[in-house]
């Protein structure tokens, strides 16, 4: 019988109202940090607890202490100043890192939150770092002189926490690279960045991408020294498959079937229909079912209804298929 369709999530979830609140007051200086992080540490065990409930295979600690994924590394590193806020798109800001110095990695920066993350569940739970591409992209440069100087430092850092986590005892450790698929013309950087920063990492490697072009990084985004490569399949119509038709793809994949941009809650069939698509080209042990992207914009209500959906969707087919997790 075979074994596959593993159910896990990219990694953010929306932080619950409460804590959003803590958050600010912290920045008004209204609360101390130990009062922070203990409502935290809360709203943690508590996710732990419903993806447990959701029925996921693989787990992740969602992020709830973090607030941007470049900036929230950048402020534990040597090397980095942050900039007053920057509009991203929309109203959102974010207070981008400026290079200002080398960069390095002077203590660990989530090891102890995967350690209490772990220590809430005996299921696997994810490793989560942004990666030195991305990290190089959305950051400031006043200090290196090309890009890559930049990226592979970045890469160093990134290294060094990602072997600490491993040694922790993660089995599965992601670094995303979302900026992968923005720039075609540097994925080659990317390549060697990322190699760098999971080199010797005695886990399960793993690196999301999303919303990017595609039709000019595949295939030779499979270059990439990742043991599994997360991709948004629903947003795109599942357009991706057509290019796996062409050229086959060759790793483990994160295949998203939840468009986490719509607060519409999937329904079981249609998750089972983008499964099954998948299943013509792929086998069940390569895939691991997710959402397209992390979960962080949705309401926490919408999060856990659209992973309840999938969750159903996943047991369907594999009862179907006489597939075992």
């Amino acid at each position: 019988m075979p074994r596959g369709l593993w159910t896990t999530t990219v990694g953010s979830f929306p932080k619950p109202p409460h804590l959003e609140r803590a958050r600010n007051q912290f920045a008004r200086g209204e609360i101390t940090a130990e009062a922070l992080e203990s409502l935290e540490r809360e709203a943690t065990a508590d996710l732990i607890k419903k993806q447990e409930e959701i029925g996921l295979d693989i787990l992740v600690d969602g992020e709830l202490y973090r607030g941007d994924m470049t900036t929230f590394f950048a402020e534990r590193m040597s090397g980095f100043e942050i900039s007053n806020p920057v509009r991203s798109y929309g109203n959102r800001y974010y207070r981008k890192p400026i290079a200002v110095g080398p960069i390095r990695r002077n203590g660990p920066w989530t090891v102890d939150w995967w350690k209490f993350a772990q220590s809430r569940t005996k299921k696997p739970v994810k490793g989560m770092l942004t990666g030195p591409y991305t990290m190089m992209d959305w950051s400031f440069n006043e200090h290196y002189p090309t890009r890559e100087a930049m990226a592979m430092d970045l890469a160093d850092a990134i290294r060094e926490e990602a072997i600490a986590l491993a040694e922790a005892g993660a089995q599965y450790i992601q670094v995303d690279e979302p900026a992968v698929s923005v720039r075609p013309e540097e994925l080659k950087l990317a390549i060697r960045a990322l190699g760098r920063a999971v080199e010797g990492v005695k886990a399960k490697t793993i690196t999301h991408i999303c919303y990017g072009d595609f039709d000019v990084i595949y295939p030779a985004m499979l270059d990439l020294p990742v043991d599994m490569i997360d991709l948004e399949m629903a947003n795109s119509r599942y357009d991706l498959l057509d290019r796996f038709r062409q050229h086959p793809f060759t790793k483990e994949i994160g295949y998203g079937v939840l468009d986490v941009h719509s607060h519409r809650i999937e329904t079981r069939d249609e998750v089972k229909r983008g499964i099954l698509r998948g299943l013509e080209l792929l086998k069940p042990e390569q895939m691991y079912v997710d959402p397209d992207c992390g979960l962080k914009t949705r309401t926490v209500e919408e999060a856990m209804e659209k992973l309840a959906v999938m969750v159903a969707a996943v047991r369907e087919v594999r009862e179907e298929r006489g597939i075992t997790a």
